[in-house]
């Protein structure tokens, strides 16, 4: 079993074929979406193929070490996750072949007028083991 982390972006991928923003959908549109996702991650969990999922809210903020005292906190200038990323499901299947199937099969959740989105999702393999490195 491979794990795979399939990502969904509010921005920054190829645009989707129902590229309709979610802030002007209906709250029917916004419920028949969350549903599918649901549906999809039920099935998976039935299956044994599902690990994790989580939606990101839009806030966000950049942190890091700067020395003594307390670390800096910005909102800006670069683009952020909160901008880009929506959300993620971690699955857990047998073969790449799988994982690309179940990423398109996602990819179809309802958008605005119930048509399904097309969107473009990210595909990444998890590291099982820290890379080795040689000289």
């Amino acid at each position: 079993m491979a794990k795979y982390l399939l990502l969904k972006h509010y921005r920054g991928a190829p645009a989707a074929v129902n590229d309709v923003p979610m802030d002007r959908w209906t709250p029917e549109e916004i419920a028949a979406h969350i549903q599918y996702m649901g549906d999809f991650a039920d099935r998976l969990r039935e299956s044994g193929e599902f690990v994790d999922e989580r939606a990101l809210s839009p806030e966000g903020l950049w942190v890091r070490f700067d020395g003594e005292g307390r670390p800096p906190v910005t909102d800006g200038p670069f683009a952020e996750t909160k901008d880009l990323i929506a959300g993620w499901m971690v699955i857990d299947v047998d073969s790449r072949a799988r994982a690309v199937e179940l990423a398109g099969e996602l990819s179809a959740a309802p958008g605005a007028g119930g048509r399904p989105i097309h969107e473009w999702l990210e595909l990444r393999p998890l590291l099982g083991a820290a890379p080795t490195v040689t000289e």
